[in-house]
């Protein structure tokens, strides 16, 4: 079945340099290191090497307390950090700065996948969550590189697509040294798939730490403002539109999208931007947030955050992190990606969820009218958060075996 899948992804490549030269068109990061994503880097190669794999943003900012550790255990070994996003990329940079060796991850073709493990060697490969590439996975069984797919979760819309390819899902999934699942859910749905040791170890969101200086900016932001405040926080699109005209509200709506490259777009419907005005007017109704890597200002700023992603059928965006920072949460109806988080957080009352756009705007204009239970839930976020750290320690517990 791997071969016919490498067959199918050779006939595919000029319909995926099309795309990336497509992407480019909003995002200049796809047509930089295009080179990386066939198995050539430039640089010094590093002596020693930890490699971690975070496809995107969400990842790139859950590895930091697993990252951080390695290396602290590893002082010797470069970390080599992979992604697949430009924007992934970006917030590489941005989190870790020059303490890591940022690339992007080859293309799941052999040739190419073996370039990149002969030149970096690395003693241990940890993925995030479910980057299962067959043949990335092959060649490092092959070369002798243990894997271990790290805060995974499978949901079982997921579960279904991967059953329907179990002939090319169950080796990969096979081939891993070990699987850190986040809930017992996730793990029995891996072990079904075919993974052989799966541990459940917790969601490492939980220990990510926010930025305090931006918790305090956007404490003092809001304290400046004088008027409630309304997050949308990591829209995807329709969804702040849908929002906004379902929501009739007093408030400051602050909408920030999930992805950069819609910045512009939503622009349209806001009455000022973040990178233009830094504070908003006194006539301002919609404010965009146009800047990347602070959520925790965001979370701060506001006094009730409604999550994207979850008002369409994409399974929600991190509840977490408005969580941690003490803020009241609604959700949509979709959040199968973050099932494990949404139950901890409903039923410790921390969250609220809606059935759809017009009940959530309804149920954020009660929480903007009663203090005492957006006291009451932000407490619950913060203790729920608290109860739930340790991931950090159990992954490394696991992957020290393998190292």
């Amino acid at each position: 079945m791997r071969s016919l899948y490498t067959i199918v992804l050779r006939l595919a490549l000029p319909l995926i340099l099309l795309r990336l030269w497509w992407r480019g068109r909003r995002e200049p990061g796809y047509r930089e290191h295009v080179q990386e994503r066939f198995g050539f880097y430039a640089g010094d190669k590093p002596a020693k090497a930890l490699w971690v794999h975070a496809v995107s943003v969400g990842e790139a900012r859950a590895a930091a307390p697993l990252v951080r550790e390695l290396k602290r255990l590893y002082p010797d070994h470069t970390v080599v950090m992979t992604c697949t996003t430009a924007a992934g990329r970006d917030t590489v940079k941005q989190v870790y700065g020059e303490s890591v060796l940022a690339a992007y991850l080859p293309y799941d073709y052999p040739e190419p996948v073996q370039s990149f493990l002969e030149r970096f060697r690395p003693r241990l490969g940890v993925l995030m969550e479910t980057e299962l590439w067959p043949n990335l996975l092959a060649q490092c069984e092959r070369n002798g590189v243990p894997v271990a797919l790290a805060n995974a979760r499978m949901s079982e819309k997921s579960a279904r697509g991967y059953r329907r390819l179990r002939s090319l899902a169950e080796p990969a999934l096979r081939s891993l040294a070990v699987v850190c699942a986040q809930s017992e859910a996730d793990a029995a749905r891996l072990r079904e798939l075919g993974a052989r040791r799966v541990e459940v170890t917790g969601n490492l969101k939980f220990d990510v730490t926010l930025d305090a200086a931006q918790l305090e900016a956007g404490r003092a932001w809001k304290a400046r403002l004088g008027r409630p405040v309304l997050l949308l926080a990591s829209t995807r699109d329709g969804e702040e539109k849908l929002l906004i005209e379902e929501g009739k509200t007093t408030a400051l709506v602050v909408v920030v999208p999930r992805h950069p490259q819609r910045f512009d777009e939503v622009a349209a419907l806001a009455d000022n931007r973040r990178t233009r005005a830094p504070f908003p007017a006194p006539q301002d109704r919609v404010y965009l947030g146009d800047t990347m890597g602070e959520m925790a200002f965001y979370y701060a700023a506001c006094d009730v955050a409604v999550i994207g992603g979850s008002f369409m059928p994409l399974g929600g965006q991190n509840l977490i992190e408005a969580l941690a920072a003490g803020t009241p949460v609604l959700l949509g109806p979709s959040m199968y990606n973050f099932a494990e988080a949404t139950r901890l957080a409903l039923e410790a009352g921390a969250a609220l969820q809606a059935a759809d756009a017009r009940e959530a705007m309804q149920r954020a204009n009660e929480l903007l009218g009663d203090p005492s239970r957006r006291q009451a839930m932000a407490g619950a976020g913060r203790r729920l958060c608290e109860a739930h750290r340790g991931a950090t320690v159990r992954h490394l517990e696991l992957l020290r075996q393998l190292a």
